[in-house]
């Protein structure tokens, strides 16, 4: 299967750190779960917010995505990165409307040394930008 439209959209906003353009590709209901939030959350600000500390803090110059696996309406996108010396594996779990706009984005992280190294350095850049504060 070729890589979906909203796909390729996603690859240049995350590899070029394109934040400026997250808006235009997330639906006004999207839906977003991190792995270090308990509650999902709901509304294109803030899961624009969450994407953008994510570019901020994950998209160092070892990020990469490696496999990835497409459906109708989904995709599975395995990546690597480093953060402070600790290695990050994780997937983003996308789905999208027939518009073709992100609807649910979750991410998923291993091992538990990664998520704690997030969960400090996405608190931090959430309360930087006066989001939100991690629970």
């Amino acid at each position: 299967m070729a890589v979906p439209h909203v796909i390729e959209r996603w690859h240049r906003i995350a590899l070029e750190r394109r934040a400026d353009e997250l808006e235009s590709v997330l639906a006004e209901d999207a839906v977003f779960e991190s792995p270090v939030v308990h509650t999902p959350q709901k509304g294109r600000p803030i899961v624009a917010a969450y994407l953008r500390g994510a570019l901020q803090v994950l998209n160092t110059e070892h990020f990469r995505y490696g496999e990835e696996w497409y459906s109708e309406r989904s995709a599975v996108l395995e990546f690597f990165s480093e953060v402070d010396g600790i290695t990050i594996n994780g997937v983003d779990i996308i789905s999208w409307n027939e518009a073709g706009l992100i609807t649910h984005f979750k991410v998923m992280v291993r091992p538990l040394k990664a998520i704690n190294t997030l969960h400090q350095k996405m608190g931090e850049y959430l309360a930087s930008v006066g989001a939100v504060k991690l629970k």
